[in-house]
C-alpha cells in the first residue's frame, strides 16, 4: 500500500538537522567571496527542492548513530553538488526555467554560469571534506566522475536513441548514482559493516532510480504550473524516457516518434501528439509499475537494518517517491 505520509511527516526526526544543512549551505566559502557568486547561490537554494538527497544521507547517518556534524556536513555536500549539476544542466539543455523561476544561464553569460556551476562543485568537495574522512571523499569524487560522464554520454550518444539499457546507464548517472552515495557515506561515516555499507548504496540506487523514473512519468502527466517546466521538454531535448520506450515498444507504426528517433524537430504539434498517445496508452502506469518494483527491492534490502524510526522513515521515503505528484 502506497504511503500517504507527507515529506514533513517523513523528515520530523531530522528536521533539525535539515535546518542545519540549510545554514550549512548558506555559508560563505570565502572571505572575499564575489558579492555575484553569494547572490546566484541564494537564488539557486531559494528556488525550491525537495531536499530528498540530504534526507536520505541524514535518515543513514543517523540510522548508524553517526556524529552530527559530520553527517549535516555530508549531507549539505550532496545537496550542493546536486545544485552544481542543476547549473550546468540547464546551461546545456538551453533551459530557462527551473521550478517555475529563471535559470541562473537565462541571466547570466555562458561563460559566467559554467563558473559559477565548477565554483559549487568545489564548495560540495569542500563540504565533503568536513567529514572527516577520506574514504568519503573518495565515493564522493567517484559520483562526480560517474554524474559527469553520464552527462557526457548524454550529449555524444544518449539523445535520438531508443535503448532501454541506454536509458537506465543514464538515469542511474543522472540521479541515482548521488542517492547511492548519500547512503552509502553516511553508512561509512556510521562506521558500519562493508556487507551493510554495500547493501544501503543498494538502497540508495534502487530509489534513486525510483525517484528518476517517476520524474519521467509527471514529465507527460503532470501540471505545467506544478512541474515549473513544459510538459514533455525531455522529448523536445531528443531525450527516449522509460514512457516513451514502453509505448514505442508497443506501438512501433508510430510516425512521430519514428520521425524524433530520426532527428526531427522536437517542438511543437508532434511533440504534443506524442504525448497525448503515450499519456493515453497505458505507458506511463508500467513505467510506474517498474517503478514500485525498484521501490519494493531497496524496502526488502532495508530489512536487516536496525528496527528504529530512522528505518521507517527511509522506507516511508522509498513510497513517497513513488506517490508523489510533483
Amino acid at each position: 500500500m502506497i504511503s500517504i505520509l507527507s515529506t514533513a511527516d517523513i523528515f520530523a526526526p531530522i528536521q533539525t538537522d535539515l535546518q542545519a544543512v540549510e545554514a550549512k549551505l548558506r555559508e560563505a566559502a570565502l572571505a572575499n567571496q564575489n558579492p555575484a557568486l553569494t547572490s546566484a547561490l541564494e537564488h539557486l537554494l531559494a528556488s525550491g527542492g525537495k531536499r530528498v538527497r540530504p534526507a536520505v544521507a541524514l535518515l543513514s547517518a543517523h540510522l548508524f548513530d553517526a556524529e552530527p556534524s559530520r553527517a549535516v556536513a555530508l549531507a549539505a555536500a550532496i545537496e550542493m553538488l546536486h545544485t552544481a549539476t542543476l547549473v550546468h544542466d540547464d546551461l546545456i539543455d538551453g533551459s530557462l526555467l527551473r521550478r517555475g523561476l529563471p535559470t541562473l544561464n537565462a541571466q547570466w553569460t555562458p561563460g559566467a554560469t559554467v563558473l559559477t556551476g565548477d565554483f559549487l562543485f568545489a564548495r560540495a568537495a569542500t563540504l565533503a571534506s568536513e567529514t572527516d574522512s577520506v574514504r568519503v571523499m573518495n565515493v564522493f569524487s567517484r559520483t562526480l566522475m560517474i554524474i559527469v560522464n553520464g552527462e557526457i554520454n548524454q550529449m555524444f550518444v544518449g539523445r535520438g536513441q531508443a535503448s532501454r539499457d541506454g536509458y537506465l546507464q543514464r538515469i542511474y548517472a543522472k540521479t541515482a548514482s548521488l542517492f547511492a552515495v548519500a547512503a552509502e557515506a553516511a553508512s561509512i561515516l556510521g562506521e558500519a559493516d562493508e556487507h551493510t555499507i554495500s547493501t544501503m548504496r543498494h538502497f540508495g540506487r534502487e530509489v534513486g532510480m525510483a525517484f528518476q523514473i517517476v520524474d519521467d512519468i509527471l514529465d507527460f502527466t503532470g501540471d505545467e504550473s506544478m512541474l515549473g517546466k513544459p510538459v514533455g521538454s525531455d522529448l523536445r531535448q531528443g531525450l527516449f524516457t522509460l514512457p516513451v520506450l514502453i509505448y514505442f515498444d508497443k506501438h512501433p507504426e508510430d510516425r512521430d516518434v519514428a520521425a524524433l528517433l530520426n532527428g526531427h524537430s522536437g517542438e511543437g504539434e508532434r511533440v504534443e501528439r506524442v504525448v497525448q498517445a503515450v499519456r493515453n496508452s497505458g505507458a506511463t502506469a508500467l513505467a510506474l509499475d517498474e517503478a514500485k518494483a525498484y521501490v519494493a527491492r531497496a524496502q526488502a534490502s532495508l530489512a536487516a537494518m536496525p528496527a528504529n524510526a530512522y528505518r521507517r522513515a527511509l522506507s516511508d521515503l522509498a513510497e513517497y517517491f513513488v506517490s508523489r505528484k510533483v
